[in-house]
């Protein structure tokens, strides 16, 4: 068996996914599980309905009848998962479940606003500061921060392109301190 820890879909009764992310959760951690099935996940989105004239943003399940599971594949993690009411089985074969494709995970977690595509990179700039880029359209080019976005992990600088000033976004892996 596997022993690292990969993502599973299951499927389950339609209109039962959150009930069987909850039940799963309560196992897990009643059993003492924690370290071998980490997350269970419904995938959602914003959908907006316009009932009566009036626009209504509610939640959809992007995979209706599926929960996604992060875990390590062994016996008893198979066993509690299987049995937990509403599953009707993992997708895969009947035996051994197949997992997700990192790709498509890294991009269902993306959606979900769960990035771990990277660390969070914090640097220590400041509006006014010169930054040199060093990689993308703009790499060797000098930029003076106009705007810092924490949040995205991104700056606005602005660099001197054919004698004029150019506003730029870049990403914080993209830049380092200038040394001027």
């Amino acid at each position: 068996m596997e022993t690292d820890k990969k993502w599973y879909v299951i499927h389950t009764y339609s209109g039962y996914e959150n009930k069987v992310m909850q039940t799963l959760e309560r196992k897990v951690k009643s059993m003492g599980l924690e370290n071998v099935i980490n997350r269970i996940l419904v995938p959602m989105e914003d959908e907006v309905d316009i009932k009566d004239g009036k626009k209504h943003v509610v939640k959809r399940k992007i995979f209706p009848g599926y929960v996604l599971v992060e875990m390590e594949v062994n016996d008893r993690s198979w066993y509690v998962v299987r049995n937990t009411p509403g599953v009707t089985g993992f997708v895969g074969s009947a035996t051994k479940p197949i997992p997700l494709n990192p790709e498509e995970v890294k991009r269902i977690l993306k959606s979900q606003g769960i990035d771990e595509s990277e660390p969070k990179v914090h640097i220590s700039v400041e509006v006014g500061e010169q930054v040199r880029i060093t990689s993308g359209p703009f790499e060797n080019f000098i930029a003076t921060i106009t705007e810092i976005n924490d949040e995205k992990g991104t700056l606005k600088g602005l660099i001197d392109m054919f004698g004029r000033e150019t506003s730029v976004e870049v990403d914080y892996s993209q830049i380092e301190k200038s040394l001027e």
